[in-house]
């Protein structure tokens, strides 16, 4: 194939032949995204779970191209995830229904999948786009509604980290649960975080690392806080991130998901 074999005799059932052909289209870059040499091989790293594929069974109404939103995300299909979730919104469920029930417990199962070296991060960022695209129309579909701005909120991944899937999720669940959120996006420099606190007046700061060497910046950005805007409450989360780590580098609290971090915030404006 490297020398421009395209045509073959070959018998479809070997397993070694298949696999010689479907690792030299994703090398020589005849597999769009990898895609079909991630779907033949996914299945012997027990990526999708029985507790996941219960939930495909039990929910029909999710399902778009055959395939449900859950199944969708998993997989890093974003047009069929957009169509999956529309599915579901026009079965009755309720935008945060949808993001609690189907959209998290997918990014979950990848997210442990990523951890666990069963999914890579070509995969865990096709998810994440996939995940993006249902957020986008659930975004959409919540647009006309009225909200009540509870209080404003600074998100950032912190220099030196380039990975905002959590933060973005993150992101999603604080609007929809009526926080206006100052998103700086990734890689951003601890002073840049706390100017905008300071001119911004915000109580509530959440910093967001995936990579144990970026943690580092996070403790940074902390101290630069406590230094110069010391009233502002600062919650950390991410992939390496744990309670005891966020103690040790001198956070307010720790956001193990989406929604321990609404909670906190709701404790914050709430007082």
């Amino acid at each position: 194939m490297n020398n421009g074999l395209n045509a073959a005799i070959i018998n479809p059932n070997n397993d070694q032949i298949m696999a010689a052909y479907r690792s030299a289209n994703a090398l020589l870059g005849r597999d769009a995204n990898c895609m079909d040499y991630i779907s033949a091989y996914a299945g012997t790293q027990e990526i999708k779970t029985v507790q996941s594929v219960k939930k495909a069974e039990e929910k029909p109404e999710a399902k778009s191209s055959g395939m449900n939103l859950h199944e969708c995300i998993v997989r890093g299909l974003s047009s069929q995830s957009a169509e999956a979730a529309e599915t579901a919104l026009n079965s009755g469920k309720q935008p945060l229904e949808v993001i609690d029930e189907l959209i998290i417990p997918a990014l979950d199962e990848v997210g442990k999948g990523f951890e666990a070296g069963t999914i890579y991060l070509p995969q865990l960022l096709m998810s994440a786009d996939a995940a993006k695209a249902a957020f986008a129309l659930i975004k959409e579909k919540l647009s006309g509604t009225a909200q009540q701005i509870k209080g404003r909120v600074i998100l950032a991944t912190v220099k030196g980290d380039i990975h905002d899937i959590g933060k973005n999720i993150v992101k999603v669940m604080m609007e929809n649960y009526g926080y206006e959120v100052i998103d700086l996006g990734k890689d951003v420099p601890p002073q840049v975080i706390v100017d905008t606190a300071i001119r911004e007046n915000i109580r509530l700061v959440g910093l967001s690392a995936l990579m144990t060497t970026t943690v580092v910046s996070m403790e940074e950005t902390i101290k630069l806080f406590r230094q110069q805007k010391p009233d502002t409450k600062i919650i950390v989360g991410g992939a390496v991130l744990t309670q005891e780590y966020a103690d040790q580098i001198g956070a307010d609290a720790y956001g193990k998901d989406a929604m321990a971090s609404v909670r906190y915030a709701d404790s914050i404006f709430t007082q």
